[in-house]
């Protein structure tokens, strides 16, 4: 008898009276939500041949009573929450041809009696923290095909006898403290290979000739250890490789000959990875180099020693997604070639001495986020042509030789949402009015150029602005009092300029403000004591001759006192301002409430035609793919080991919440160093796909202080090769608003002052999803639980589930078309529920 309950959504502990089916032969209860121990009565199950529990939280040991069951042929228990050491009496299983105990929280070393399974075909262990040696006895399993140690602490060097096993194809010991060097005959051992990886350990010597006589390798993953020497040529003859990943070895040796491997790689086709990025590769691209395979989308060569001129055949990569040649001693100009990559997503030319024009080419990478071309001897004007770059997230020119002035096309280009950095160039002219339109720059960086004129008023309109640097330019004028309203600003510098006037009071009042720099100007008046210049080390305001007062450690002299009528005026007048500022953002608040209302009672009423409007609508957006979840700038190189591990193997102790279509966890990322909470799709759910890419489309464009904030959005594959969908979102720490609104104790208590600048953060959240989004986007679920406050208590609207695209219809906006992005998982707050 079989018992099949794979992929069922069932939840609970498995009873044991699982014990007393004792009829059965097999268990399959993959990808489900079981927790707790594995009974020890399933050893009861003497006819048992196939039991698996992948998928699950099963906790505690793994049960020695499987001893018991001497039929078993595989047993896989990966992905799970088991502990322990792997039991030792588990070598009474001598027919078992699959061992499966990988993605757990295993310790202790690998049983050398393993070495007696005879009819072993496959052996996971990977991502556990499994120590010590690889036994000897490994090399004794003379028919395993699949050998998986990665992702643990395993050290020493691999036995000799491993690599005799002649019927391994799949051979990965990545991510351990294994070291020693490759025999150099291992392609003549492991004939059969098609996946090599021994990346991030400290493996010496040279890369193996030999590796060619494996024909069907496809790939070679080498990354992260201390290889030297060249790479060999005989690689070519490798016609099934798709991916070579050989950066941060120590390849090469500066001479001429060091890239002369990339003439025989025009061999294989299937090529789509191709690293060799922070080694010591000396010499010039091959001519030929356009001749390599037209699949191939990641080509890494950046710091190498490589000299010369970019080969222009580089343009006949046609599917190439990244290209990083940077830090390197390329020289010459550009091509224009380069062009003609528009699959390009990440383009990085930084590091090197090209000189001449940027291309006007570039204008035509549309799928460009990443554009690196800082510290080079480039002249000329900035190309207008980059307002064509409508995906560009981050620019970076800092550090040539640019003139003129900043273009308008450049300027207005709404996707720039990370950075915009000109700085160390010879640009001239005031800065254009169209930068108000970059609403999503978290960092703009103009330092060091002849910039003149006045600081715009209109870029108060920036709002996710979180450092602007424009120090060493010929600015002039007041700071703008405009720019208070830039409360996410943790960095200004406007140091030699020709800024006068007084120091604006809202300087002290930005909330995240951590350094600022407004020496040398020609400041005057009143030194401010609040906030920022309370700390003196986080302010640099010498070199303004006219200032006067300020905290005792500045040393400016006194201030002339005012007549007690004057102080008395200016009081009130400040009192006024401040009643008048509170009662216009609760009539904002109010009016966003009202907003989002009549957009939801005039959805209803809209006629047939409004309808076939919007399913028309409906299908232009379901083909519009979403790119958040495949960006680059996004990533931060987050893989889904990362994800994996920093929840601790999706554990039910990080578990947020559930809802419909998946889970949101918190966890610790060593990449950020923070705790991040990660929503993961459950795609056997029917409809979370589509609430994935709705959701990103919802993101995608927008960033604003009081909007939850997307760290980094993935679409990758897990470790058992299914799909994985998630976002990761930064942690609120102080749960919702909810939970302060209802709370049974006195610790959760909102003052006045509170209350008011959560409705102020909501208030401006709402504005601008109503007014300053491309498409204004009506949120439709507002409510406490919704509204997320982090560590300083500001205000994070959350759950873009119910959200609705208002599209115009007839050149107007009267009659609202709108497009749900229902059943969004929507991101909870610590202890709370769906």
């Amino acid at each position: 008898m079989i018992l099949d309950l794979r992929s069922q959504k069932l939840v609970g502990s498995m009873p044991s009276s699982i014990g007393n089916l004792t009829f059965l032969i097999s268990i399959n209860l993959r990808n489900n939500s079981f927790y707790g121990e594995i009974p020890m009565e399933i050893g009861n199950l003497l006819q048992l041949q196939h039991l698996n529990l992948t998928w699950n939280s099963f906790t505690g040991t793994i049960p020695s009573n499987l001893t018991y069951c001497k039929q078993l042929r595989s047993l896989a228990l990966e992905y799970n929450r088991l502990v322990g050491n792997i039991p030792d009496q588990l070598n009474s299983l001598s027919k078992l041809n699959y061992l499966g105990f990988g993605s757990n929280n295993l310790t202790g070393n690998i049983p050398s009696w393993i070495g007696n399974f005879s009819s072993l075909r496959g052996l996971s262990l990977a991502i556990n923290n499994l120590q010590g040696p690889i036994p000897q006895d490994i090399g004794r399993l003379s028919n395993l095909q699949i050998f998986q140690v990665y992702g643990n602490q395993l050290n020493g060097t691999i036995p000799k006898s491993v690599f005799n096993i002649s019927s391994v194809y799949y051979f990965s010991v990545t991510q351990n403290l294994l070291y020693g060097e490759l025999p150099s005959d291992i392609g003549l051992t492991l004939p059969n290979l098609e996946v090599f990886a021994t990346a991030v350990n400290n493996f010496t010597g040279l890369i193996p000739v030999s590796l060619s006589n494996a024909s069907k390798l496809s790939v070679i993953e080498l990354s992260q250890n201390s290889l030297t020497g060249n790479v060999p040529t005989s690689l070519g003859q490798l016609q099934w490789l798709y991916r070579i990943n050989f950066e941060i070895n120590s390849l090469g040796s500066n001479r001429n000959e060091g890239l002369r491997f990339l003439y025989f790689l025009v061999n294989c086709t299937s090529l789509q990875v191709l690293s060799f990025e922070d080694n010591f590769l000396g010499g010039e691209l091959p001519k030929t180099i356009g001749n390599l395979s037209t699949r191939l989308e990641i080509f890494g060569l950046g710091y190498n020693r490589i000299v010369g001129s970019v080969p222009a055949g580089l343009g006949n990569l046609v599917n190439l997604t990244r290209l990083s040649l940077d830090n390197n001693k390329f020289r010459g100009s550009v091509p224009e070639s380069l062009g003609k990559l528009r699959h390009l997503q990440g383009l990085e030319l930084n590091g090197n001495k090209f000189s001449g024009m940027i291309p006007s080419s570039f204008g035509n990478l549309t799928s460009l986020t990443t554009l690196h071309i800082e510290d080079n001897e480039l002249e000329g004007n900035v190309p207008p042509e980059l307002g064509q770059c409508t995906s560009l997230s981050v620019l970076n020119l800092t550090g040539n030789n640019l003139v003129g002035s900043i273009p308008k096309e450049l300027a207005g280009l709404f996707s720039l949402s990370i950075s915009l950095a000109l700085a160390n160039n010879s640009l001239t002219g005031s800065l254009p009015a169209e930068m108000r339109k970059l609403i999503n720059l978290k960092e703009m960086d103009i330092s060091h150029n002849k910039l003149s004129g006045e600081i715009p008023t209109t870029l108060s309109t920036c709002v996710s602005l979180d450092r602007f640097i424009a120090n060493n330019n010929l600015f002039r004028g007041r700071i703008p009092e405009s720019l208070k309203g830039l409360r996410g600003l943790e960095e200004i510098d406007l140091s030699h300029n020709n800024i006068s006037g007084e120091i604006p009071d809202f300087l002290g009042k930005l909330p995240y403000l951590r350094k600022l720099d407004l020496s040398f100007n020609e400041l005057e008046g009143k030194v401010p004591n609040d906030g920022i210049f309370a700390n003196e080390s986080a302010v640099s305001i010498s070199g303004n001759h006219k200032l006067c007062g300020g905290p005792p450690n500045y040393n400016f002299p006194a201030c002339p006192t005012q007549k007690d009528p004057a102080s008395k005026k200016h009081i009130h007048t400040r009192i006024k301002e401040a009643i008048i500022i509170s009662v216009t953002f609760l009539f904002l608040l109010l009016c966003s409430f009202a907003a989002c209302y009549t957009v939801i009672r005039n959805s209803k009423k809209g006629d047939l035609s409004a309808r076939s409007t919007r399913e028309r609508q409906s299908e232009h957006f379901d083909d519009d793919e979403p790119t958040l979840a495949n960006d680059p700038s996004l990533a931060a190189k987050i893989t889904y080991q990362d994800i994996f591990k920093s929840t601790d193997g999706f554990s039910e102790d990080n578990l947020v919440g559930t809802g419909s279509f998946g889970s949101v966890y918190k966890g610790q990322f060593q990449v950020f160093d923070k705790v991040m909470a990660v929503k993961v799709l459950n795609l056997q759910q029917r409809g979370a796909l589509k609430s994935f890419l709705d959701e990103c489309r919802a993101l995608k464009s927008i960033r604003h202080r009081n909007l939850l904030k997307i760290v980094a959005a993935g679409s990758s594959i897990d470790y058992q090769g299914n799909d994985f969908k998630c976002i990761v979102f930064e942690f609120m720490a102080n749960g919702s608003l909810d939970d302060w609104l209802h709370s049974k104790t006195d610790e959760q208590y909102l003052n006045i002052i509170q209350r008011l600048n959560i409705a102020i953060d909501v208030a401006s959240a709402l504005d601008y999803l109503h007014n300053n989004c491309q498409v204004p986007i009506v949120h439709c679920d507002l409510k406490p639980s919704n509204i997320l406050l982090d560590e300083e208590m500001t205000a994070h609207v959350g759950d873009f589930g119910l959200a609705k695209f208002l599209l115009k219809s007839n050149e107007s906006w009267n009659k609202q078309t709108s497009i749900a992005l229902k059943g969004s998982i929507g991101y909870i707050s610590p202890g709370r529920g769906f």
